[in-house]
């Protein structure tokens, strides 16, 4: 496959101080071969190896995980710079595991087939083969459970490659899954760099590659991919809408809404990137949101329990102000510059406060290039028609969501939003029962739910004749 044989290294800076916290050697062509052939060894057992024991391993795999939560969440904090005290992903990668175990017997069954008396027809979801799974940063723990446990519920064996700002959450996860009792090969992490990950996609020996991260990496993976008939699923980025409706109830929503911008310090594939709202309410919405983004405080994740830290890095919260700066150059009002300013102020160059922007439209890039930053974009609108056709105004469609009272209008009014996932009076939030992936830029294929299960399978087909003659 023409691997790399030089040993590379690269270091994790952490955004909290700008220092070098951990540094690790990518993996050579020595290393990937034989995590290759491991992997391949390990698959004809494992797809053997009956459903219930697989379950059970994924299980104690979790409850492994949840064992090292302090360690992991030091290790977010640390990587990413979430404040420490929200950083354990643990309970959600372990509740993974456990919906799994409840749907999977269901879910992986023969499904039945009109047949004849001579003639019995079902289909069988056979595992797919080996899987390599590519990793975001963002949520870094959490992520694996539907990376790393769905895939191998369903038979597979897995190649993981973290992102080179998480590195060590990936060495913990294959550490906890040998000590759940999983057996050797069927999951490996390996530290690649880009190009020896796409040359292994390109070499046409997966079966299937699971990538969450940008648009841009979405686009090579399935670039390298071309021509290899390798299965990829790609879950990407957004610019998540939502709409707040006149008679939307202002006091309940505004809150969500701030924790669905602000959280995580807005770094999610699902953050509210754009929020629509109604004329005759904007100015009463705008007043209360920006009382409840003073309540969102900075600060050192470490050493003091803020609402948010830094952003991954410095030379993001540069983008995040460049973008700011764009838009109050082309007309938009910054509410809280100054509160922003002093929030910020000597903590260092990755750290970027919440903040309210209004009077934005989608001639600005802050409209329409995602963001993944704490800042809050308002627009008013004068209509349900003209929020809609704002909200599908992009080149992404994860989520989006709407707030009203009106049950029945607003669930009639969402089957008229482009995203892959929609909510009424929520936010940020992906629902652990139900598939999970967009249309347009934010990817293809699901995860999560019985689809996202099923989507780690095959449909192989039986004709099964009892007779000849």
């Amino acid at each position: 496959m023409n691997l790399r044989t030089d040993i590379l290294s690269f270091p994790v800076t952490s955004p909290i101080d700008g220092s070098i916290y951990v540094s690790r050697d990518y993996a050579d062509s020595a290393a990937i071969d034989a995590a290759m052939a491991k992997a391949r060894a390990a698959l004809k057992p494992w797809q053997a190896t009956p459903l219930a024991e697989r379950l059970a391993i994924l299980l104690k795999f979790g409850e492994q995980m949840k064992a090292r939560a302090g360690e992991l969440a030091e290790m977010v904090a640390w990587q990413i710079g979430r404040p420490l005290w929200q950083a354990d992903e643990t309970p959600r990668l372990a509740l993974v595991g456990e919906l799994l175990a409840e749907a999977a017997e269901e879910t992986l069954a023969d499904l039945p087939y009109p047949s004849e008396e001579n003639i019995r027809r079902y289909v069988r979801p056979t595992p797919g083969g080996l899987h390599l799974s590519i990793c975001a940063w963002n949520y870094p723990t959490a992520m694996l459970g539907y990376l790393v446990t769905a895939p191998l519920a369903a038979g597979n064996v897995v190649i993981f490659k973290h992102s080179p700002q998480t590195p060590l959450i990936a060495e913990v996860a294959e550490e906890a899954f040998r000590a759940a009792g999983g057996p050797d090969g069927v999951f490996q992490s390996l530290h690649l760099d880009h190009a020896d990950a796409e040359r292994l996609i390109a070499s046409g020996a997966l079966n299937a590659v699971n990538f969450i991260g940008s648009v841009n990496g979405g686009r090579r993976v399935h670039a390298a991919a071309a021509g290899t008939f390798t299965q990829v699923h790609l879950e990407l980025g957004g610019k998540d809408p939502t709409y707040v409706r006149v008679d939307a109830d202002l006091d309940a929503t505004v809150a969500q809404i701030a924790e669905g911008t602000y959280s995580n310090a807005g770094q999610s594939c699902c953050s509210v990137e754009r929020i629509y709202v109604d004329r005759r309410v904007h100015d009463r919405f705008v007043d209360a949101l920006v009382a409840e983004t003073a309540k969102w405080t900075i600060g050192h994740p470490i050493e003091e329990k803020p609402m948010v830290g830094p952003v991954v890095r410095a030379t993001a919260a540069e983008t995040i102000r460049d973008l700011t700066e764009q838009a109050v150059r082309a007309g938009a009002r910054q509410l809280m510059p100054d509160t922003a300013a002093r929030k910020a102020a000597g903590l260092g160059a990755a750290y970027v406060a919440p903040d309210v922007l209004v009077g934005v439209d989608h001639s600005m890039p802050i409209m329409r290039d995602e963001l993944f930053g704490p800042i809050a974009c308002v627009q008013a609108v004068d209509s349900d028609e003209q929020a809609i056709a704002l909200m599908n105004d992009s080149d992404y469609g994860l989520s989006a969501s709407i707030w009203t009272q009106d049950i029945d209008h607003g669930t009639a009014l969402l089957d008229k939003v482009e995203a892959g996932t929609v909510y009424l009076n929520r936010c940020d939030h992906a629902d652990l029962y139900l598939p999970w992936g967009g249309i347009k830029n934010s990817g293809m294929g699901r995860t999560n739910g019985r689809s996202g299960l099923i989507e780690s399978t095959a449909a192989k087909s039986y004709h099964v004749r009892s007779r000849i003659a």
